[in-house]
């Protein structure tokens, strides 16, 4: 049986009701990262220094002359440049999946059979809170992010976060790893931030740090948050349209809705979150 929605994305009612009283203009934006398929041949061969795409495809003709086109895609849900939501499948700890399941149970070669993108099949619907660390400039590289930079963010904005509300983070980031150039990310003590406040979902533009700040806890989002506290992340996320959209607008809460493709058995999918004003 699989591992039910409510342990894993835990969002009440009055969070969706506090989510949907945000939306007075009908404004929508997307936090999703753009993605432009390649040629499945050409991703051997890309050009040095350049990653293939998250998404590679072969063209396919139906009749002659073609009367029809589609394709076949290779989709690699976890690449950094693909906006995705992750399973806590994805990372177990200790050899086991959330809440406590034993991994060779929930995980094979032939697929996931708990704790995977099953969960996510009634999507999210939630408020939405954008806490933009980058107003003067990205943060410093290898910085960590702890919960005093989440407290100041909302008494700067004049915005709470409340129990059931994703956070979404903006630090000037993006999640592509590039040799010599240390990554932020978030420090232990900014999960138990998000715990303490009851975070529903994170997405932001950074994850865990690269290389790690803390050897004791090398990855507090994935190593600790998601396998742990069964807190979904939806990784490598576009937030500066967003944060543009809140600056403009003079608020930075919204209605947050996130559908994932109906696929079961991952442990992750593609998603575009989209934020409604």
């Amino acid at each position: 049986m699989e591992i039910p929605w409510r342990t894993v994305l835990q969002i009440p009612a009055e969070a969706r009701a506090r989510g949907a009283a945000e939306v007075s203009t009908g404004r929508a934006v997307s936090l999703a990262l753009p993605i432009e398929p390649t040629p499945l041949i050409s991703g051997p061969f890309a050009p040095a220094g350049q990653e293939a795409s998250p998404v590679q495809q072969v063209m396919q003709y139906t009749g002659f002359p073609p009367i029809a086109t589609a394709e076949v895609l290779t989709v690699i849900p976890h690449h950094p440049r693909s906006t995705h939501i992750d399973a806590v499948a994805h990372t177990p700890r200790a050899g086991q999946v959330y809440p406590g399941r034993p991994l060779d149970e929930c995980v094979s070669m032939v697929g996931v059979r708990h704790g995977s993108t099953t969960a996510f099949a009634a999507g999210a619907v939630t408020r939405g809170v954008l806490l933009d660390l980058a107003v003067d400039g990205p943060l410093p590289r290898g910085y960590a992010v702890a919960a005093e930079d989440f407290d100041a963010a909302e008494k700067r904005q004049g915005v709470r976060l409340e129990p059931g509300d994703a956070l979404v983070v903006r630090c000037g980031w993006d999640m592509t790893p590039v040799p010599g150039r240390p990554l932020p990310g978030m420090s232990l003590d900014a999960v138990r931030w998000m715990h303490r406040r009851g975070v529903s979902l994170y997405a932001g533009d950074i994850g865990d740090a690269h290389p790690a700040l803390d050897p004791a806890c090398p990855a507090p989002l994935h190593g600790v948050a998601l396998p742990l506290l069964g807190l979904p992340l939806i990784d490598a996320v576009n937030v500066d349209e967003l944060a543009a959209v809140c600056a403009e607008s003079g608020r930075h809460s919204f209605l947050l809705t996130v559908a994932p493709p109906h696929i079961h058995g991952l442990t992750g999918v593609p998603v575009n979150p989209l934020a409604l004003f």
